[in-house]
């Protein structure tokens, strides 16, 4: 009996499964002690057996109190690595060293016979992560080489030009003075740099007995222009016929269109006028007859 207990312990070496152990000790220890009892009682009659059936029996009471221990000992079995001595564990009474040979052969006891399953399919992708805390600034650079010098240039921002002209139109003028002024239209200059480009379109007549010329000519504000020079148009009529009453007197449509610089800006009064050309004789003029007469102004940057 001292040898079972002694066995017990040793396959166990469990504290937390002793109570367990201790009740199937007992249970066995009756068991043994009952068997013992009737094997007492049964001596007389294996007198009248044979003694190979007695055999047989002793053997089979022998053989059941081990059978049952063995099946304690494997269900109450525990993991290899629970009482696994490390370190300063190594002084318990129910720590038990375990090699790693050892351990390898218990988990491919365990686990050897069972085949490994198909790969399982792969796990969609997670959400993307919140940002990270922004770094701290990093250090000012150092100043860079100094430049070279540059170039002062002045710039003149000066308004876009605007454009500004004006017409003045008269139907059938029929002017028919040999001098002064025959028409005239007020402009408004913009600027004082600029310059202004005029022009007038009308019927035109000059008649003689001898060798005459006429000149029409543009006033600004009362003055020729001398910006460069005057802007004008003249008639020059050599002969007439030896009769008064057979003078040629043929009216054409002609101009007088010229561009003057220096006029001050503001109101201008531009005028159209007849007169005599230098060491030639007046005839008999007329400005404007039976058709349209017209003065176009306009102002023109430099």
């Amino acid at each position: 009996m001292f040898f079972l207990r002694v066995s017990f312990w040793k396959l166990t070496g469990s504290f937390i499964l002793r109570p367990a152990l201790l009740w199937t000790q007992n249970w066995l220890q009756l068991s043994v002690q009952t068997v013992a009892s009737h094997l007492t009682q049964s001596f007389a009659v294996f007198g009248t057996m044979s003694p190979l059936a007695a055999r047989l029996l002793i053997l089979v009471c022998l053989t059941l109190p081990l059978n049952g221990v063995e099946k304690v000992r494997r269900g109450y079995r525990k993991d290899p690595d629970a009482d696994k001595c490390t370190g300063n564990d190594a002084e318990k009474p129910n720590c038990t060293r375990h090699s790693d040979e050892g351990r390898s052969a218990y988990v491919n006891s365990m686990y050897g016979s069972c085949m490994q399953g198909p790969a399982g399919t792969s796990g969609r992708d997670g959400n993307p992560g919140a940002n990270g805390i922004p770094g701290t600034p990093g250090f000012p650079g150092r100043d860079g080489q100094k430049g070279e010098k540059g170039e002062c240039i002045s710039e003149i921002f000066e308004e876009p030009w605007r454009p500004n002209y004006k017409q003045c139109a008269w139907n059938s003028l029929n002017y028919g003075i040999d001098l002064g002024k025959v028409a005239d239209c007020t402009f408004t200059k913009l600027r004082s740099d600029s310059s202004l480009r005029v022009l007038f379109s009308g019927s035109l007549r000059l008649k003689c007995k001898n060798a005459c010329c006429q000149r029409w000519y543009f006033t600004f504000n009362g003055a020729e222009c001398t910006g460069p020079l005057p802007i004008e148009s003249i008639i020059y009529l050599d002969q007439g016929s030896p009769e008064l009453n057979s003078t040629i007197n043929i009216h054409r449509t002609s101009s007088v269109e010229g561009l003057c610089e220096g006029v001050k800006a503001g109101l201008v009064d531009v005028a159209v006028w007849v007169g005599t050309c230098a060491d030639y004789p007046k005839g008999d003029a007329s400005t404007g007859w039976n058709s349209v007469s017209r003065i176009i102004v306009e102002e023109l940057p430099k």
